[in-house]
C-alpha cells in the first residue's frame, strides 16, 4: 500500500489487518505520519525514486497494490502544478512500471471526484463527462487513462473516486490529521476544541470560503462518506481484483448520495461538540465547484458496497471523539 502514513491509507491499514491481512506500507513520510502505521511493514521510499520503488517490489512479494500516496490540496495544485504532476502523475507511472516489472498486475486506485470538474447533472454518475478543474483533478483523471492504457500490458484495476471523507476509525485508533489542515470537518472541530479549551468565541480561526454559489445558503456543496465506508469499498475491490472478475479497468463513484453545505456541516458540529462556532467569511477559493454530490448505485450492485455511516451528526461525532483523544 502506497500512502498507508496518510488518513485514509493509515485506516485501510487497520482494516486490512483486521481482516487477517499483512500489510507493507510504501510512504515518503511528507506528508503522513509515521505513528499512523500501526502493526504494518513501513518502507520509507518515494514514488518518484525508481531506485526505491526496484528495492519494494525486489525485496517483497505482494498480491495486490493500493495506491493512496498523493498530494491532496486542490488549491495548492493551482499555485503550484508541477509538484502534483511530479509527485501524482511521474510517480504513479513509475509505480506502474515497477509493478509491470516484477510481475504485480492488481491495483486499486485512490481517484477523486474532482475528475468530472463542475457538475452538469446531480447527482453525478460514472458517466458524466470529464472536465477537471483543478491539476489535482487533471492529475486524477491522466492516472486513469494511463490505467486503462496499460490493460493492453495486462493489468487489471479499479479506480475508486471519491467524494469527501471523513471522520474516524470508530475504536480511535486513527483519525483525520493533515499538515497542514485543510479539510473542513477537522478545521470546525479544531475550532470547537478552541472554544471547549476557553478560547474566545468572538476571536474565530474558522474560515468559511464563499458565500455566493449557485446553493441554497451560498456554501458549496458536498457529499460526505466515512473513512472506514471507504475501506470497505477498497476491500469489496480487492476481492473482486483477487476473484479475477475485472477484465480491464473499471471505475466506481463512493458517495452517500447526499449534500450537505458548509453551514448545514458547521450547525451540525455545533450540535455535536456543543460549542458556538463562529467563522469568517472569506471570498471563494478557485477550482471550487459549487455542488458534488455523488451516486454511488454501480459501487452497490457491482462492489456488493453500502455505506453504514450515512447521518452527518454521526461521522462528524467519531471526528471529534477522535480529536478529544489526541488533544
Amino acid at each position: 500500500m502506497t500512502g498507508g502514513a496518510g488518513y485514509i491509507g493509515s485506516h485501510m491499514n487497520l482494516v486490512l489487518q483486521d481482516a487477517g491481512h499483512a500489510v507493507t506500507v510504501f510512504d515518503n513520510l511528507s506528508r503522513g505520519f509515521k505513528d499512523a502505521v500501526i502493526g504494518a511493514t513501513l518502507i520509507q521510499g518515494d514514488l518518484r525514486s525508481t531506485d526505491d520503488l526496484d528495492r519494494l517490489f525486489k525485496f517483497n512479494a505482494f498480491d495486490l497494490v493500493m495506491h493512496f500516496a498523493a498530494l491532496t490540496y486542490v488549491d495548492e495544485s493551482v499555485k503550484n502544478p508541477h509538484l502534483y504532476y511530479a509527485n501524482n502523475v511521474v510517480g504513479t507511472l513509475n509505480l506502474l512500471s515497477a509493478m509491470e516489472h516484477h510481475g504485480v498486475n492488481r491495483f486499486v486506485f485512490s481517484s477523486s471526484c474532482a475528475v468530472y470538474g463542475e457538475p452538469i447533472h446531480i447527482p453525478i454518475t460514472e458517466a458524466h463527462p470529464k472536465s477537471p478543474i483543478s491539476p489535482y483533478g487533471e492529475n486524477k483523471l491522466a492516472i486513469e487513462e494511463a490505467l486503462i492504457d496499460n490493460t493492453k500490458k495486462g493489468l487489471k484495476s479499479i479506480s475508486l473516486r471519491y467524494f469527501n471523507a471523513a471522520g474516524a476509525d470508530k475504536s480511535l485508533r486513527a483519525g483525520e490529521r493533515h499538515n497542514p489542515e485543510t479539510h473542513l470537518i477537522p478545521l470546525v472541530l479544531m475550532e470547537a476544541l478552541r472554544i471547549k479549551n476557553g478560547g474566545d468565541v468572538t476571536d474565530t480561526k474558522l474560515k468559511v470560503f464563499g458565500q455566493d454559489f449557485a446553493t441554497k445558503d451560498g456554501t458549496p456543496v458536498r457529499d460526505y462518506i466515512h473513512v472506514e465506508d471507504l475501506c470497505q469499498a477498497h476491500m469489496a475491490a480487492a476481492e473482486r481484483l483477487m476473484d479475477g472478475l475485472v477484465d480491464g479497468n473499471e471505475a466506481y463513484n463512493l458517495g452517500n448520495g447526499q449534500g450537505f453545505s458548509v453551514l448545514e456541516v458547521i450547525d451540525a458540529a455545533r450540535q455535536v461538540t456543543k460549542q458556538d462556532i463562529t467563522f469568517i467569511e472569506m471570498p471563494r477559493r478557485e477550482g471550487d465547484p459549487a455542488r458534488l454530490i455523488g451516486d454511488a448505485s454501480l459501487a452497490k450492485s457491482q462492489l456488493h458496497w453500502t455505506p453504514r455511516y450515512t447521518d452527518l451528526g454521526d461521522i462528524i461525532e467519531t471526528a471529534w471523539q477522535f480529536m478529544l483523544k489526541k488533544k
